[in-house]
């Protein structure tokens, strides 16, 4: 199969966009970027239910896929940054960790408020129980705090208690929680000369602590823990970023020591990494490839995603976001480890703001701004035929609102730009290049996900 490419005159708006988005607002941050998927969330114990971040706020479906809605980054409340994980509960909660605040919905996504244990530090990583969803663990990292480190929740993310793990001076990047042994915690951090993993097995009540060294790579920064083995509690995954490439690590004595498994490392920024039910295949996802390793083989990169990948497995399904730029979906599902993909949508199946009740934050400044998304992603400004409240009429320029600069997510301080991740940039930074964007998605190349 052809690979797709966008050159010439293309690229070169593309960089314009990039360009542009960045400039455009103070609230901006690194990688804003085209409109894309970021992320995909299904709810516990719901399959029908979808949660996909995007650059430009999130998508949902309750439907298993056939329809989706927006929610705007402005009803979220998460100022500069956007959410890189979430948290789906069963009871219906969501939870999401922007890198600043701790934001939750207690009402399916239509209202959204940063969580106040977390107002004077910025929280890092959110992991879940593997089979009790009401115990939850974030980690933090603000470099002006007093102290950082790791809490637990107990009922669902209403209460938080800091475990023993506290630390001046020391920035915690992720935690991870075993599935094979949910009482076993990984988490990873830094300070202004090391890099380390601890290990608790007890839920966090005594922790090991692991200095990281690589003498091998050259000035290693940014060590994360990305993945545990569904199987053994003593496996477990890492990152680490060293002279421009990205370096996927293994451990099987609980994060003692760590083997490379990606060669020479992957060029390119790392999004995110999931494993098979077995252990036996892992993927690891970049801004614009997605690559695979079987057996304990290397990792080869796939076919498809071409850009803008992501991963997530729930059951035998893996689910992975993709670049509407590049090929003809922004999610889609593979039953075969990622050989084959079935599109689930597009960006331009998105049917208009999140249907909520009035009063809400989603209901009240979503519709409003869906006509300057929907020109832009080349999706129907009334797709069942009537206006949402607070649409204005076609053919009337929406001027753009740009997000209050102190966000339920802001706490006051906007934090520095992150080493992976990207940011979503306000609605009104977007107006100069509109007219780009349908043009560039009428001169993109399409071709057939499947192989």
């Amino acid at each position: 199969m052809q690979q797709p490419r966008i050159t010439g005159a293309w690229r070169a708006v593309g960089v314009a966009v990039v360009l542009g988005l960045g400039l455009g607002s103070g609230a901006a941050r690194a990688h804003a970027g085209l409109p894309e998927t970021s992320n995909v969330t299904l709810r516990r114990g719901h399959p029908e239910d979808f949660f996909v971040g995007a650059t430009f706020g999130a998508v949902i479906s309750r439907d298993r896929g056939q329809t989706w809605r927006w929610v705007c980054p402005d009803a979220m409340g998460y100022g500069g940054w956007r959410p890189e994980s979430y948290v789906w509960r069963e009871s219906g909660e969501l939870l999401a960790a922007t890198g600043n605040a701790l934001l939750r919905s207690k009402d399916g996504a239509c209202s959204w408020a940063a969580h106040p244990a977390f107002k004077d530090t910025w929280v890092t990583g959110l992991a879940a129980h593997p089979t009790d969803d009401a115990v939850l663990y974030v980690a933090t990292g603000r470099s002006t705090a007093a102290k950082n480190g790791v809490f637990r929740s107990e009922d669902g993310g209403e209460t938080w208690r800091p475990l023993p793990l506290q630390r001046e001076g020391v920035l915690f990047s992720s935690v991870r929680v075993s599935t094979a042994a949910p009482g076993t915690l990984y988490v990873s951090a830094s300070d202004t000369t090391r890099m380390y993993l601890f290990r608790s097995d007890d839920a966090g009540e005594t922790w090991e602590e692991l200095p990281q060294v690589f003498p091998e790579l050259v000035r290693p920064f940014d060590f994360v823990v990305t993945a545990t083995d569904p199987v053994d509690p003593l496996r477990v995954w890492a990152r680490v970023s060293a002279q421009g490439a990205t370096h996927i690590l293994q451990s099987t004595d609980g994060g003692r020591t760590f083997t490379a498994r990606s060669g020479a490392g992957i060029d390119d920024v790392f999004v995110n990494m999931e494993l098979s039910a077995d252990g036996g295949t892992a993927w690891v996802s970049t801004y614009n490839s997605f690559f695979r390793s079987q057996a304990g083989g290397a990792f080869d990169k796939l076919t498809l995603p071409t850009g803008n990948a992501c991963a997530t497995r729930v059951g035998d399904v893996l689910y992975g976001c993709g670049s509407p730029w590049l090929h003809d979906w922004s999610l889609a599902r593979s039953t075969d480890e990622g050989t084959t993909w079935e599109p689930l949508f597009s960006l331009e199946n998105i049917q208009g703001s999140h249907q909520c009740p009035a009063g809400t934050p989603v209901r009240e400044l979503c519709p409003s701004r869906w006509p300057q998304l929907a020109e832009t992603i080349g999706a129907p400004l009334y797709p069942d035929g009537v206006p949402d409240a607070g649409v204005p009429d076609a053919g009337v320029p929406d001027a753009g609102v740009t997000p209050p600069p102190d966000g339920p997510g802001d706490g006051g301080t906007k934090p520095p730009a992150k080493s992976s991740g990207c940011a979503a940039a306000p609605a009104s930074t977007l107006l100069p290049f509109l007219f780009l964007l349908p043009l560039w998605r009428r001169g993109r190349r399409r071709v057939d996900p499947r192989p």
